[in-house]
């Protein structure tokens, strides 16, 4: 799933292709993606006329504040991918929704699982109040809230392994599998660690290297993985730099041990062994 680093390099490239584009019209090829309104033809019709003047990013979602008023919103989840295309471009067979614009150029939202959405929010509907995933989330990894007092309030008391307390959104928002990985690597803590045994040094080194993975993932414009894609179609360039995620048998690049990975509530986590060993109370 994309998550923080891919979500927002995607919001650059929207920036660069889309800003004071008038949407003239759309087709929804998949209803069930449309989450807001109730049908795909009040959806386009919301946003026939329309231009954008900025996208957002708040943890996964993207919002794109519309000139006339009102948001687009969009989840990728899993697969999604939204791509600034040629009308003339053949449409790719998982191709759910296309909104037109002048100069026979496109954005498609391409989805092969289909769990990705999207919202038309009215003019004077706050986005919370239409996507309601946006009421849970916690404070943006480099905002002001997510400080080291914060991050200590929600983990010194919780009896809950720290990979599974990064991937809830309401504790952090935009942090997924790959960069909970990488900045635990990093940060020494074995991803089975309870967060009731870190102590505040080893929640500072957290929240350090948490900032220090997704910031050189942005830089890198995201991870490769099979389903993500920039706007222009192209991979992103940190899973090659990737100290532990999907490196699972590979020599650690640090110590040398082979990395291992094992499941926590139905999701992978990669370690190393001799870098991330688990003990009480660190």
């Amino acid at each position: 799933m994309p998550e923080l680093p891919e979500v927002e390099t995607v919001r650059r490239g929207l920036n660069q292709v889309t800003l004071h584009q008038t949407i003239q019209g759309g087709e929804v090829l998949l209803n069930r993606t449309i989450a807001c309104p109730a049908s795909a033809s009040a959806f386009l019709e919301g946003l026939q006329g329309t231009a954008i003047a900025q996208w957002h990013r708040r943890g996964k979602y993207l919002l794109a504040e519309l000139t006339s008023s009102g948001y687009l919103g969009v989840h990728l989840r899993m697969t999604g991918q939204l791509l600034w295309l040629n009308s003339s471009e053949p449409v790719q067979k998982h191709t759910r929704v296309r909104l037109f614009f002048a100069g026979h150029q496109e954005l498609r939202f391409v989805d092969q699982r289909t769990f990705g959405q999207m919202w038309w929010v009215p003019p004077g509907e706050a986005p919370e109040r239409i996507i309601s995933g946006l009421q849970t989330l916690g404070p943006e990894p480099f905002s002001e809230d997510f400080s080291l007092a914060y991050l200590v309030r929600q983990l010194k008391h919780r009896r809950r392994p720290v990979k599974n307390a990064l991937l809830d959104q309401a504790i952090i928002a935009g942090i997924g599998n790959i960069y909970a990985d990488e900045a635990l690597f990093l940060s020494g803590i074995h991803p089975e660690t309870l967060c009731i045994d870190l102590n505040r040094r080893k929640i500072e080194g957290l929240r350090t290297n948490i900032l220090q993975v997704l910031q050189a993932s942005i830089e890198a414009k995201g991870t490769t993985f099979s389903t993500f894609r920039s706007v222009e179609g192209v991979n992103g360039n940190y899973g090659g730099a990737a100290w532990v995620y999907a490196r699972d048998g590979e020599p650690c690049r640090t110590c040398g041990a082979v990395i291992q990975r094992l499941r926590m509530a139905g999701r992978s986590a990669h370690y190393c062994p001799q870098c991330q060993r688990k003990v009480n109370r660190l």
